[in-house]
């Protein structure tokens, strides 16, 4: 009879638009965790660019949720993250969100520690030691971009494996070379001509490396640097926007230069 009683309550509810589980507080906010790395633990985000969630109505930020998810608001780090989250995931995150009171300054909050910390170092002889096995001009930024990869990666590459632990992708990201008219200039090859060295960029996965990483971020074991122009670590960098943004590359060892990759190694 409780059984029948139960079942009547949430065909009922169902019927009346009302959730059959009511939103969870607690389940959102352990749920939350990961979502600190850019909204701050208390709702409150990390820059200027990224928005406080901190007291949000409930309706909004579940609307929002599900746009991401669903694909109709587009924005490549919050559909990562939308796509792995269950409704009632978004009602107890929404919930929770709710709970916070709002921002009362403009503080933001700090990166979590384990989130900007990374565990790459320069590779001083990549030059020698590494395969250039890609160019990517990027007109948007007027940026050209050489891609190289450590024979680890290679060797994997090369006989269709996944990325084993060692393996190494660095990149290195310039300026484009512009002409009167402030256009970027091509090479023979099709690419930009590079001008002036940016920074680097480098990804490297070694055993135990994503330990500290929740699960609706983590890439794996990989971990991700940027390096100034003197080979030091750019500081308070956002490891999250990058294990967003290659989440959902799981199938390719997260990498989206996986096709020239291969072609590389296989001497094409």
């Amino acid at each position: 009879m409780k059984k029948s009683s139960k079942l009547i309550h949430v065909l009922v509810a169902m019927s009346l638009g009302v959730p059959a589980l009511a939103a969870d507080v607690e389940a959102g906010k352990a749920k939350a965790l990961p979502c600190a790395s850019c909204h701050g633990d208390n709702g409150i985000s990390v820059s200027a660019a990224i928005p406080n969630l901190a007291g949000q109505k409930p309706a909004y930020v579940t609307a929002q949720l599900k746009a991401f998810r669903g694909g109709t608001r587009t924005n490549p780090m919050m559909q990562a993250i939308a796509s792995q989250l269950s409704d009632q995931d978004i009602d107890n995150l929404a919930a929770f969100w709710s709970s916070l009171p709002g921002a009362s300054t403009q503080t933001a909050s700090a990166i979590p520690a384990h989130i900007e910390r990374t565990r790459l170092k320069f590779p001083e002889s990549y030059q020698s030691g590494f395969v250039h096995y890609d160019t990517i001009s990027f007109p948007e930024r007027n940026q050209v971009r050489k891609y190289y990869a450590n024979p680890a990666a290679i060797e994997a590459a090369r006989a269709g494996k996944p990325m084993p632990s060692g393996a190494y992708l660095f990149v290195e990201v310039f300026g484009a070379k512009l002409d009167a008219d402030k256009k970027p200039v091509k090479g023979a090859d099709g690419h930009f001509e590079a001008d002036k060295l940016m920074f680097y960029t480098g990804m490297e996965t070694q055993a135990g490396w994503g330990s500290e990483f929740p699960e609706l971020l983590r890439n794996g074991d990989w971990n991700y640097a940027v390096f100034l122009a003197d080979k030091t670590i750019k500081p308070g960098v956002n490891q999250a926007e990058c294990l967003a943004c290659h989440k959902p590359l799981d199938k390719d060892s997260y990498l989206f230069t996986k096709k020239a990759l291969q072609a590389k190694a296989a001497g094409k």
